[in-house]
């Protein structure tokens, strides 16, 4: 989880193999107030039953296509969301989240924290 105007990381997870990341957000047990915005990406489809304040893409399927309306609040969303994949690229450049991880997997939330608190430091 990021928060967008400081663009501070504020939550971190992870799981021991490939995991869907809907599946890996509910296993987390985060919670999101109410009143805060949530702006995520289609991988989390579903989440809007949970928390009402939340704004997903529309996906377009063979049968029905996206309209100009949807076409138009899919690319708002996705411009508010860049500053989000910016921190998130942010991370990866230490590759512990962009390539196979080869090290002790006891270790792996540890660095991942310590990465996030390094992106955030930088801030």
């Amino acid at each position: 989880m990021v928060d967008k105007k400081t663009k501070k990381i504020i939550c971190v997870a992870g799981a021991e193999g490939r995991k869907h990341d809907y599946r890996l957000f509910k296993e987390s047990k985060t919670y999101i107030h109410p009143t805060i915005k949530a702006l995520v990406d289609t991988g989390y489809q579903g989440l809007q039953k949970k928390h009402i304040n939340t704004d997903i893409p529309k996906k377009k399927s063979k049968k029905n296509p996206l309209t100009e309306e949807d076409k138009k609040n899919n690319s708002v969303i996705s411009s508010s969301r860049v500053t989000v994949e910016n921190v998130i690229r942010s991370v990866k450049i230490f590759r512990i989240l962009a390539e196979k991880y080869r090290n002790r997997r006891k270790r792996f939330s540890l660095r991942l924290n310590l990465i996030a608190g390094i992106s955030n430091f930088q801030l």
